[in-house]
């Protein structure tokens, strides 16, 4: 057999079986799967190492602990939980339409970078109930009684008797101690650096930012294709690939679906918000977004030339539950 022919016969099986790769590694993380486990965690008990990620997964009532560590856990599809050092979170549903967690101890973080109508997405935090309503990035530390929306909403009910939910805009913190009290503004930026959770959660987006570069071009194209977690044997974790367009998470990466880089969409590895959500605004739209040939990535930390006449202005935030570009809501 030619070596042309080998390779033909190679590429052909491998685009035969492409299809059921992509539905069996779509499938396989649900939510309370953990994506990450860095220094000393446990899961009921159980000791957690790096090689948990991806296998170990909270059930509904399980607890995941951590002491000198960090753990990031997956929710529904585009949402990450982040926990951190002596914290405690326990799974009360993981159900994909009803996703709840409770935190026990501690501080954790929730990055969400695509939420639908049909998601019920809350986080319990001692009396209180926490609803995520919108994308965005909320930080919970149990120990301050304190929730912070640095951008994003939540709807809030204080205790189980309370008949009112309390609405928390980006840029609101709330002090969760069961009575019903008005939230108050504050600094993300000036909160963000004396705040490590936010610190190790930035970087691991820039990680999962990457991983969905690869992996969105890598199926660009491919029949069979369908949205959510997908493993990237590099970063050996899940990371999320949308069903159509472009999302920018809170942390300023992109998350590209395969049918985006496939129609064409530029790449923008690394832009955003000055890599944060702070100040400015977004470059551009949905439905203006610049197209250029397929595959084309520019280096980097940003694409800085001009583009339709203007080029890209730094910075930008969610403003009212973020932004994509030919995406679904």
């Amino acid at each position: 057999m030619t070596r042309l022919r080998a390779t033909f016969l190679l590429s052909l099986a491998a685009s035969l079986l492409a299809p059921a790769a992509l539905a069996d590694n779509a499938g396989s993380a649900r939510p309370g799967t953990i994506n990450y486990v860095e220094g000393q965690a446990t899961l009921n008990g159980h000791t957690l190492a790096a090689t948990s990620a991806g296998h170990a997964e909270i059930g509904s009532g399980q607890t995941v602990s951590t002491t000198a560590g960090k753990v990031e856990v997956l929710l529904t599809p585009g949402v990450f939980l982040r926990l951190g050092d002596n914290s405690a979170v326990t799974m009360v549903s993981p159900d994909l339409t009803n996703t709840e967690v409770q935190l026990d101890r501690g501080t954790a973080e929730v990055e969400v970078d695509q939420l639908f109508k049909q998601n019920h997405l809350l986080v319990d935090q001692g009396p209180a109930k926490a609803e995520l309503r919108k994308k965005g990035l909320y930080e919970f530390d149990a120990s301050a009684n304190q929730l912070r929306v640095s951008d994003g909403e939540a709807e809030v009910s204080p205790s189980p008797e309370a008949q009112k939910w309390i609405k928390v805009k980006g840029h609101h913190e709330l002090a969760v101690n069961g009575d019903a009290v008005k939230p108050e503004d504050f600094d993300p930026e000036q909160a963000a650096k004396q705040d490590p959770l936010y610190a190790w959660s930035k970087l691991r987006a820039d990680y999962l930012g990457q991983a969905n570069e690869n992996l969105a071009q890598e199926y660009a194209g491919t029949a069979g294709f369908v949205p959510g977690w997908y493993w990237d044997p590099w970063l050996t974790g899940y990371t999320w690939l949308p069903g159509d367009g472009l999302f920018f998470s809170p942390f300023g990466l992109g998350f590209y679906s395969p049918a985006y880089v496939y129609g064409g969409g530029f790449f923008y590895p690394g832009y955003g918000f000055h890599r944060s959500y702070y100040g400015g605004h977004f470059p551009y739209r949905s439905g203006h977004v610049s197209r250029a040939p397929s595959g084309r990535v520019f280096p980097r930390g940003g694409f800085r030339g001009g583009v339709a006449g203007g080029g890209f202005h730094g910075g930008g935030h969610f403003g009212g539950g973020g932004s994509h570009a030919g995406g679904r809501r």
